[in-house]
């Protein structure tokens, strides 16, 4: 582990932290650290900050009760700088928002990134608002029967992929396959998080087997 000695505090003796959702990579704050708010935090294993306004430590989550459990703490090369991975119980920022960065600046139009987040929304979309034309909304329309079929009928196609071997197609199929997923999940109002938490808890039990092979 990196020796904090060699940490590059500002004249004010502070360092900026970006702190970073650990399940979905999203920037929740920019927020400054000190040596001492740093060493709870470790300590801790929760973020505590130094406040520049208040000139005085304080504890994500405290007051509203939304801590942030730190995952881990990273320097930039330059070591001038922190990314700090958490879970969190709640909104980062104080007006109640998942991120303190939601207002949009600019966006190159040219340019759009794709999220399985992002997917979800517009799938949402389509559920609440029909659009004439769109097949998520005819699926919605269809109900949980017709959903369930293409879930089953896209999963046979993925066997059929992979058994033969081709990648390509199997990658194809695969995609077909988590799209009527996502459309299920929405329908019977499982969310991304729900397995997320799941997938996180078998992560944990995998790990604990380990361990228990290896004693």
């Amino acid at each position: 582990m990196l020796d904090l000695n060699t940490l590059k505090f500002d004249e004010n003796g502070l360092i900026p932290a970006i702190v970073v959702d650990a399940e979905t990579k999203k920037v929740l704050t920019l927020a400054y650290m000190n040596r001492e708010s740093l060493e709870i935090s470790i300590r801790e294993k929760r973020t505590c900050f130094w406040s520049r306004s208040r000139q005085t430590l304080w504890r994500k989550g405290e007051t509203s009760g939304n801590v942030q459990h730190i995952v881990s703490i990273t320097a930039d090369c330059d070591r001038d700088a922190l990314t700090v991975l958490v879970e969190k119980d709640g909104p980062a920022c104080h007006l109640g928002t998942d991120s303190c960065f939601e207002t949009p600046v600019w966006e190159n139009e040219d340019l759009h990134p794709f999220s399985l987040d992002g997917l979800m929304e517009m799938l949402v979309g389509r559920k609440q608002e029909k659009k004439e034309g769109s097949y998520t909304s005819y699926l919605f329309e269809k109900g949980i029967d017709k959903i369930l079929k293409k879930v089953g009928e896209e999963t046979t196609e993925v066997i059929i992929a992979g058994k033969a071997g081709d990648k390509g197609e199997t990658v194809y199929e695969i995609a077909d396959l988590t799209y009527h997923v996502l459309v299920l999940m929405i329908e019977m109002g499982i969310s991304l998080e729900d397995i997320r938490r799941e997938l996180a808890s078998r992560h944990v039990i995998d790990k604990k087997i380990k361990q228990e092979k290896m004693v």
